[in-house]
C-alpha cells in the first residue's frame, strides 16, 4: 500500500521526470518557445491549447456542472476479484485501456511533442487520460496536477458515461422511472454550443455531465450503483471505439492537391473532420471499409468472439477485443435476483503491445499490487496479447524449383498491423537448415538479434506504416524533411505496405487516406505473398512471422530527442528505454511459425550424399534400437519398421 501521505503520482511521474521535463519545455513564452534544442537546432512550432481544440463536450472545472468521474478501484468492490477472464475491473485494470496514462512510451512521447508543438501534448490526453482531460487539466500539456483518477486512464466511469452523439435507434433509454430520453437534452445542449460532433474520431465524445452508468443491459435486476442506470446500445457499437481509435493530426489540414498543410495557429480553428487531417490511425475506417462491418466474418475454429458461437459471423470491434464470456456481470451473479450471462465483455482490450504492461508494473513498484496490477492479471492479460497476435493472421508456405513462397493472410478486422504506427512493425523471418539438421545461417532472411534488438530489415518484407515531414514543416522546425518519428509534426506517409482487411478496396481505402503506399494491392486482397530463393544444399526452411511492438530504432529515438530533465532526473526517454531494456527489449512475438522441405532429398539419405545406399543403411543398423540415426518414421526407435521405409527409398549406385 502507498504512503497515504503522498500521492501515487508523486511516486510514479516525479521518477520519470514528465512534470518537471514537460514544464521545463513548455513552461515558457511563446517569445522562446524555441529554446529548446539550442539556437540554430530544431524550432518549436509556436502552437497553444486553442489549436487543438475540438467539438464534443468541453472541460468543466465546475462540479456543479459536471459531476467528477470516480474511481476505477470503486467498481472492484462489486465488479472484480471473482476470476481472471470474466470479471470487468479484473481485465480492464491490466489493459493498456487502464494504463494508458501511465504508458511509459506515451510519456515519453508526450515530451516530444510538447518540445516539438508548443501544447500539443493537451490533445494527447483527450484518449490517454480523459478524466484529466474533462476536468481542466493538462490544457498546458503537462501532466502537473494530476489526481490518482486521472492516471486511470480510460476508466469504468469515464467510458460508461459516454453518449450517442447521433441521436437514434442506438441512443441510450432510461430504466424504468427514469427519464426514458435521456440523451436527448445532452445533444441539445452542445448543439446550442455549436459543439456537437460531426464526425467520428480525434476523441470528440460526448459525456453525461451526471454520474450516471451506461451499459449494454436492459434488464439489471437490482441496482447497487448509487446512482442511475441506463440501457445503452451504443456501447456494443463499433462507433463507440472509433472516437479514439480514428486519430488525425489537428494542427494540419488537407489542401486542394490532397497534401496537408500546416494551419494558421492562433487564427484557423483545427477541422473537427478528422478526414482532413493528416492520418495517424485510421482503424476504426479500416473497419468500416471490411467484411466485418458488412455482414460479418465467419471463423469456424472459433478464434475470435469468446462464447459467440462459431458459426456466428464476428463483426464489431467488441466482438474481439472485448468477447463475451460465460459468467456474472457483477460479484452477485450466483445470489439471486442475479444470473449467470453468456455475454459478459471482458474488458480486456488485448492488442498488439507485449511488453509495455510489463513495464509499468514494474515501474509501480509496491504500488502495483494496491492499484489491482497483480502478477496473476499480468500474466493473463499477456496471455491474452500472445493469443490475440497468433489469432490475427494465418501463414502458407509454397515451394517450386528453387522459390519458396510465404502467404501471410490478415485475418484481424482492419490492417495487419494496425494502430499507433511508430516502432510498430511486423516481418517474415526465413531460416534455411542443411541434411544433416544443421543451420544455414548465412542464407537467412530477416534475422533478428534478440541481444541487440537489430534487425536485418533488408533482406526481408517488413510491414509497417513510415510517416514524414513535409517540406514545409521542416523549414518551419529546422528538422530535416523525410521519414520522422516526430509524431505531432508528421504530415507525410512515405510508405504503407500494411495488409489490409478482408473486403479491402482500393477505392474504399482512399476515402480515408488508408491506402497503400508505394506498395500495392489488388480489390478484395487481404494477403500478401513473398518470394524468396532457396540456397543451394538446404533441405528445410522454417518460416517465422514476427510481430514487434517498439523497435530499437524507435526506443533510442525516444531516449535521444526526449526534453532535458531536472538536474540529478532521468528523462522520460531515459526511463522508457531503461524500462524497454529490462522486458527484453520489446522481443518480437510469434505469429505464426511453419516448416517446409525444400529439397529432393529423401530423409532415408542419412549422409546427405544425394543417394539412399549401403552406407546409409550403415548408419541405421548404428542406431539401431535407439532414438537414431535412422529413426524414418518418427516413433522413437529405429527398427524394423524405419528399415523397411529406406529399402523402399533405396537408389542404385
Amino acid at each position: 500500500m502507498p504512503n497515504q501521505s503522498q500521492k501515487p503520482f508523486d511516486r510514479l511521474a516525479h521518477p520519470m521526470g514528465i512534470v518537471t521535463v514537460c514544464g521545463v519545455v513548455v513552461g515558457v513564452s511563446l517569445s522562446v518557445a524555441i529554446a529548446f534544442p539550442p539556437p540554430g537546432g530544431q524550432q518549436q512550432i509556436p502552437s497553444n491549447y486553442t489549436d487543438f481544440e475540438l467539438d464534443g463536450t468541453q472541460p468543466y472545472t465546475d462540479t456543479s456542472q459536471f459531476a467528477p468521474f470516480q474511481p476505477g478501484y470503486s467498481c472492484s468492490f462489486c465488479h472484480g476479484d471473482y476470476g481472471l477472464e470474466v470479471p470487468p475491473y479484473d481485465t480492464w485494470v491490466v489493459s493498456l485501456m487502464g494504463q494508458s496514462a501511465r504508458d511509459p512510451i506515451f510519456h515519453a512521447t508526450l515530451s516530444i511533442a510538447n518540445a516539438d508543438a508548443h501544447e500539443s501534448g493537451s490533445f494527447c490526453f483527450r484518449c490517454h487520460a480523459p478524466n484529466a482531460h474533462y476536468a481542466g487539466r493538462g490544457t498546458d500539456g503537462t501532466m502537473e496536477g494530476f489526481t490518482d483518477v486521472d492516471l486511470d486512464g480510460v476508466n469504468c466511469n469515464f467510458c460508461h458515461r459516454v453518449v450517442n452523439p447521433e441521436y437514434g435507434p442506438d441512443s441510450a433509454q432510461g430504466y424504468p422511472g427514469n427519464t426514458p430520453d435521456p440523451d436527448l437534452p445532452i445533444l441539445e445542449s452542445l448543439t446550442k454550443a455549436g459543439v456537437l460532433p460531426t464526425s467520428i474520431g480525434n476523441a470528440q465524445l460526448v459525456l453525461d455531465p451526471n454520474d450516471t452508468r451506461r451499459g449494454q443491459y436492459d434488464d439489471v435486476p437490482q441496482n447497487y450503483h448509487g446512482a442511475d442506470i441506463i440501457y445503452s446500445p451504443y456501447h456494443t457499437k463499433s462507433e463507440f471505439c472509433g472516437t479514439c481509435h480514428e486519430v488525425g493530426n489537428p494542427l494540419f489540414h488537407k489542401t486542394k492537391d490532397g497534401g496537408y498543410a500546416l494551419n494558421k495557429l492562433g487564427i484557423d480553428e483545427p477541422t473537427t473532420d478528422v478526414y482532413q487531417t493528416p492520418p495517424e490511425q485510421r482503424t476504426y475506417s479500416e473497419w468500416l471499409n471490411s467484411d466485418f462491418a458488412n455482414g460479418g466474418v465467419v471463423f469456424e475454429d472459433g478464434r475470435f468472439g469468446g462464447s459467440i458461437p462459431d458459426e456466428s459471423p464476428i463483426s464489431s470491434c467488441q466482438d474481439c477485443h472485448m468477447p463475451p464470456q460465460v459468467g456474472g456481470a457483477c460479484g452477485f451473479w450466483q445470489a439471486p435476483p442475479f444470473f449467470e450471462r453468456d455475454d459478459v465483455g471482458a474488458h480486456s482490450f488485448a492488442g498488439g503491445n507485449t511488453w509495455v504492461l510489463s513495464a509499468i508494473q514494474t515501474q509501480m513498484g509496491m504500488d502495483a499490487e494496491y492499484y489491482g496490477v497483480t502478477d496473476d492479471r499480468v500474466d493473463a492479460a499477456n496471455l491474452r496479447t500472445q493469443q490475440m497476435l497468433r489469432d490475427a493472421s494465418d501463414m502458407e508456405l509454397t515451394y517450386d524449383a528453387g522459390v519458396l513462397n510465404v502467404k501471410v493472410t490478415n485475418r484481424s478486422g482492419h490492417k495487419l498491423p494496425t494502430g499507433y504506427p511508430e516502432g510498430r512493425r511486423m516481418w517474415i523471418n526465413v531460416q534455411f537448415f542443411a541434411c544433416d539438421g544443421s543451420p544455414m545461417s548465412e542464407a537467412e532472411y530477416g534475422a533478428y538479434d534478440f541481444n541487440t534488438a537489430i534487425l536485418d530489415k533488408d533482406s526481408t518484407k517488413v510491414y509497417e506504416m513510415k510517416a514524414g515531414l513535409s517540406d514545409e514543416t521542416a523549414g518551419l522546425t529546422n528538422l530535416p524533411a523525410g521519414e520522422s518519428f516526430h509524431l505531432v509534426l508528421n504530415s507525410v506517409i512515405l510508405k504503407d505496405n500494411r495488409i489490409p482487411a478482408q473486403g479491402f478496396t482500393n477505392k474504399g481505402y482512399a476515402s480515408f487516406d488508408g491506402q497503400p503506399v508505394n506498395y500495392s494491392y489488388a480489390d478484395g486482397q487481404y494477403w500478401d505473398n513473398t518470394e524468396f530463393s532457396v540456397p543451394s544444399g538446404a533441405t528445410n526452411a522454417v518460416v517465422t512471422l514476427y510481430h514487434q511492438t517498439t523497435s530499437k530504432e524507435y526506443i533510442e529515438f525516444l531516449r535521444d530527442n526526449s526534453p532535458p530533465p531536472a538536474p540529478g532526473e532521468d528523462s522520460a526517454g531515459d526511463i522508457a528505454y531503461g524500462l524497454w531494456e529490462t522486458h527484453g527489449r520489446s522481443a518480437p512475438a510469434v505469429m505464426d511459425n511453419m516448416t517446409i522441405s525444400v529439397s529432393s532429398y529423401s530423409p532415408a539419405d542419412l549422409n546427405c550424399d544425394g543417394l539412399v545406399n549401403g552406407a546409409d543403411l550403415g548408419l541405421l543398423l548404428s542406431g539401431w534400437g535407439t532414438t537414431g540415426p535412422g529413426d524414418l518414421n518418427g516413433d522413437g526407435t529405429v527398427d524394423g519398421a524405419d528399415m523397411g521405409l529406406m529399402l523402399a527409398s533405396w537408389t542404385a549406385g
